[in-house]
């Protein structure tokens, strides 16, 4: 290590950002300092550092440096710098997908939508939910209590009579105006307050419309407003916590440990709706205590997520750099609060027992996973084994022929690895020329490029397709990779696989065999991964096809009836004068698609 004292000496009592660098120039460790030239003389100081910290400095070679103007500054560059390196020694949590909303469309008669993204200025967003299953509880619960429309715009357009969930009361049919506008508009304006947390307002603003209908002697209507209460009561239960106000926004986030695993519970509250919960599982985060995975996490969850007014943690960070960072951020203030009394209290205790509990299940999930992988290792004498990879192949009758790629490799599925390749220029239905195909796309550059290599290759399929990957494998120079086919047993029946060798050799494992039970679970997912590309694969291609073959049909028109319609069913289900209605489409080119696609 070229890290002297007088480089230490020479560091600035700045805020800042510091990097340790290996002898290969990979940088195995991004940190943020009020002050650098004490944080990063600290290192060197101790001598009371986590083993973690102790192999860190071990391969530490220098130390670059980079000056900020404030310490949340600092904390914005460090966390797009571990984002973008991802060093080894660093708290990594990976959260690439948006989170889902709850929509209201800006049309006539608003819909009750799922959507991800950013949404037109006339549609009114609520959210972000943890998950979509929290988003189709929602719509579905909104649908009991006001009845709102869900359907997509061309089957709204396009319904002469009720759909069934008019007949089970989840909507008013406003398709065939069953209700006036002016009507839906009041469920639609109440369905928004209940989104917004209003629920109490909402509550006594039904009751007094139900007596004065009682009042008025118009049972029917009170009726009517009784039972809504009713289903608004249980919403109300099955959903809302205590809160008002400005607590109505907050993010609870716990972290806890089980067998040396680390999870970050996060717990959204949103218009004073307990709308659901997420964990998140750190990587790297091994002998890291539990505030500077907390610490971590939201430092690195909320650079691109959506910022609650408040945040509640279970463990005391420091929050001066977090709180400045974020509020710059989010353009108005934010708190995040670890000593809290009451019901926020009662939120933290939740959410800390709904990580303790994820951390406990991803332990036991490791220890069974290390014990199959242990199993096929002692049954293959694979002592090394540690990345597996499995190949299959999709189609329907030689159309959009698919190959996956799965990747298991450290006791866990590799879906930053997964891999799908499109298979053309061979016979269609050539499972061989495919998957030798597949092989040829995987590894070439594994060979120019002396990449990573798998300890064992799986093959979906028998003698036929393990002779063509061992004859791919041996054309590429990689014949030393050990391969192994999984054949389906009698009937295609789970259970009966035989595992063959590329020398011919076969090997049936017993049904409760725990390294057997890695082959499946390997198996079933490089199939349920090749089933999803294909299908996608196909259905575009079909679109495609079949309005080509409509003539007069091109390019712009059939960009036109899609984007209009909302997809080739859409297309499908419109009458003669929808189409007439697309803008290009004349009456007679109407009847045109119409008879083709009929």
């Amino acid at each position: 290590m070229s890290v002297t004292k007088e480089f230490l000496a020479s560091l600035p009592t700045l805020p800042g950002v510091y990097r340790m660098v290996d002898t290969a120039g990979a940088v195995l460790y991004v940190g943020k300092a009020r002050d650098l030239k004490k944080r990063v003389s600290s290192y060197f100081q101790k001598s009371d550092q986590s083993p973690r910290i102790q192999l860190m400095l071990r391969s530490v070679d220098h130390i670059d440096t980079t000056v900020t103007r404030t310490e949340a500054e600092a904390l914005l560059l460090e966390n797009n710098l571990i984002k973008g390196l991802k060093p080894r020694f660093n708290i990594l949590f990976r959260d690439d997908k948006s989170y889902p909303y709850l929509l209201l469309t800006g049309h006539r008669f608003p819909r009750l939508a799922y959507f991800r993204g950013t949404p037109k200025k006339r549609d009114q967003a609520f959210g972000p939910y943890p998950n979509a299953y929290a988003v189709r509880e929602s719509i579905q619960l909104l649908q009991k209590v006001f009845q709102l429309r869900s359907c997509e715009d061309t089957v709204f357009a396009n319904r002469s009579r009720p759909c069934l969930l008019h007949q089970i009361q989840r909507c008013t049919a406003p398709c065939v105006n069953f209700v006036t506008a002016d009507i839906y508009a009041r469920d639609v304006a109440a369905a928004a307050q209940l989104l917004k947390g209003e629920a109490s307002a909402l509550t006594e603003q039904i009751t007094e419309q139900m007596n004065a209908a009682a009042e008025a002697l118009d049972f029917e209507t009170a009726a009517f407003l009784r039972d809504r209460l009713r289903m608004l009561a249980t919403v109300r239960e099955k959903q809302f916590v205590d809160t008002t106000g400005s607590e109505a926004d907050a993010d609870v986030v716990a972290v806890a440990e089980a067998s040396g695993v680390i999870a970050v519970n996060l717990t959204m509250i949103r218009g004073g709706r307990h709308l659901g919960d997420r964990s998140f599982f750190p990587q790297h985060g091994e002998g890291a205590t539990l505030a500077e995975a907390l610490e971590a996490f939201i430092a690195q969850h909320y650079l691109e997520h959506p910022i609650p007014a408040r945040i509640l943690v279970s463990e005391a960070i420091e929050t001066g750099a977090l709180e400045a960072l974020l509020t710059e951020q989010a353009s108005r203030k934010v708190a995040i609060q670890h000593r809290v009394t009451g019901k926020r209290r009662v939120w933290v205790g939740m959410a800390q027992a709904n990580a303790r509990l994820s951390a406990e299940r991803r332990s036991a999930d490791r220890a069974n996973q290390s014990q199959r992988l242990a199993a096929l290792r002692d049954t293959l004498d694979l002592p090394a084994l540690n990345r597996i990879e499995c190949f299959d192949i999709s189609h329907t009758m030689g159309e959009a022929t698919v190959a996956s790629c799965v990747v298991y490799e450290g006791g866990d599925l590799k879906k930053s690895d997964y891999r799908r390749y499109n298979i053309s220029g061979i016979t269609p239905g050539d499972d061989y020329a495919a998957m030798h195909a597949a092989l040829i796309k995987r590894f070439h550059r594994s060979v120019e490029e002396n990449g990573v290599l798998p300890d064992l290759l799986l093959i979906d399929g028998g003698k036929g397709q393990v002779a063509m990957a061992a004859e791919a494998m041996v054309e590429l120079g990689l014949g030393e990779v050990l391969l192994l086919g999984v054949a389906k047993g009698e009937a295609r029946k789970p259970g009966l696989e035989t595992l063959i060798f590329a020398d011919g050799r076969e090997l049936r494992l017993a049904k409760d065999h725990p390294g057997f039970h890695l082959i499946q679970q390997i198996r079933d997912e490089a199939h349920r991964f090749a089933i999803t590309g294909h299908r996608a694969k196909r259905g575009k291609a079909r679109v495609q096809s079949t309005l080509e073959d409509i003539p007069g049909v091109g390019p712009k028109r059939r960009r036109q009836l899609l984007e209009h319609f909302g997809g080739l069913q859409g297309v499908r289900n419109a009458g003669v004068d929808a189409l007439a209605s697309v803008n290009g489409i004349s009456r007679e080119l109407a009847e045109t698609i119409y008879d083709v696609l009929h």
